[in-house]
């Protein structure tokens, strides 16, 4: 006897506006900037070290890599909505969960809930932009949609240092949880089911199936290193620039979060030359140009630190065309690796992005250990360019591949 298929004939699926895919991707890349500007604050409200402080942000990272090899496959099987609503719930009762921390350690093990569960808009973000556009046209719209991302991290450490300064740390974490319960209206009122083509059933067995599926592809392999070391060169930086801002700067965190503000400028406008160029170049020659142009940008902050320019302009304005540079490649190489089997895109972004958020976790933990222990702000500097210029190596390989 023949068992019906699940959801062969999908009814339409009503788009979600492209606004609403944005706010939900923006909510965990805002959780990781804002309280950047108020870890040395943290430091000394806890008595600890500025080591230990740095793990709200690297195990956040982490905790955000190994969530969302589950999150993909959960909504590769019950739906992209419901695990949305759940995330963010989770999410907002963690950030009040937050100011009410006894100690560093406890603060810690609640950023790692609140990275655990505010990334779902992240992962299922591009999961359903894959479940309603082809891989040239997914590329063109993450374009647009990652816009989110990267208004994100451009005002939450402004954000966060204003709140750091006027109202104490504490306020950073009331107001993500009020941006969570945003992010809660925004899916409920504006994101449809868009996956009609659910897994029948979700075991270890089918997860870690899928999984050996992607990872024997060498192209999904390709793409998600490259993603995975653009963001890295992001997160290497971020693991270290407070450091170097407080102790070697002198700013304050409130000018901090201005200073940092100009990096994701550039972010929107590789963004917006993604969404406009990719279908016409392809996404082979955008990761190039991208990984390129961020080898060259990575590099400039460790040439005017070497030659005696200590200044923010130095330290941050490079960051604007690392930028630049990841705005242009990321679209491309994200759509790639979540394109290669477009039946389980959930797990694809999933895994995918755990990988580029564990790459960015692994790489601002070194940074940030590494400059704790120095007074030179080389290390930080020696892994950016590291980062981009194996990068490239992956972008070039991308580019062999795909060449006509």
């Amino acid at each position: 006897m023949d068992h019906p298929i699940e959801n062969t004939s999908p009814p339409p699926v009503r788009r979600p506006p492209v606004l609403a895919l944005m706010a939900i991707s923006a909510m965990s890349p805002f959780a990781i900037n804002a309280v950047v500007p108020s870890m040395p604050a943290i430091e000394h409200a806890f008595s600890t070290d500025y080591g230990r402080v740095q793990l709200i942000l690297s195990l956040f990272l982490a905790a955000i890599a190994v969530s969302q090899i589950i999150i993909g496959p959960l909504s590769d099987r019950f739906g992209r909505r419901p695990v949305l609503l759940i995330g963010f719930i989770l999410f907002v009762g963690a950030c009040v969960a937050s100011p009410f921390a006894p100690s560093i350690e406890a603060l810690i093990a609640i950023r790692v809930v609140q990275g655990a569960t505010g990334c779902v808009g992240i992962v299922l973000g591009r999961a359903i932009v894959r479940d309603l556009f082809e891989r040239r046209q997914a590329a063109s719209m993450l374009g647009y949609v990652t816009m989110g991302l990267a208004v994100a991290p451009m005002v939450a450490p402004s954000i966060g240092g204003q709140l750091q300064e006027h109202f104490g740390w504490e306020a950073i974490f009331w107001f993500m949880a009020a941006l969570g319960l945003g992010c809660v209206a925004v899916t409920w009122l504006y994101v449809p089911e868009t996956n009609w083509h659910k897994t029948p059933r979700l075991s270890f067995g089918t997860m870690f199936s899928d999984f050996r599926r992607l990872l024997k592809s060498s192209d999904f392999l390709l793409f998600t290193a490259s993603s995975s070391l653009s963001t890295g060169v992001f997160f290497a930086f971020l693991g270290g620039a407070p450091f170097v801002a407080e102790r070697m700067l002198h700013l304050s965190p409130g000018i901090y979060g201005l200073w940092f503000a100009v990096a994701p400028v550039g972010y929107v406008v590789g963004n917006f030359i993604s969404g406009r160029f990719t279908e016409r170049f392809g996404v082979a020659r955008m990761i190039l140009g991208g990984s390129l142009l961020a080898f060259l940008a990575a590099a400039l902050p460790g040439f005017f630190f070497a030659i005696g320019v200590l200044s923010p302009s130095a330290l941050f304005m490079p960051m604007m065309l690392i930028g630049l540079a990841n705005g242009i490649s990321l679209p491309s190489a994200i759509s790639g690796a979540i394109s290669v089997h477009p039946e389980i895109a959930g797990a694809a972004s999933g895994l995918s992005g755990a990988a580029q958020i564990g790459t960015g976790a692994v790489l601002s933990a070194i940074a940030g250990a590494a400059l704790g222990h120095g007074a030179s702000p080389t290390p930080m500097f020696a892994l950016m360019a590291a980062a981009a210029l194996l990068g490239i190596v992956a972008a070039v390989a991308i580019f062999w591949r795909n060449r006509p």
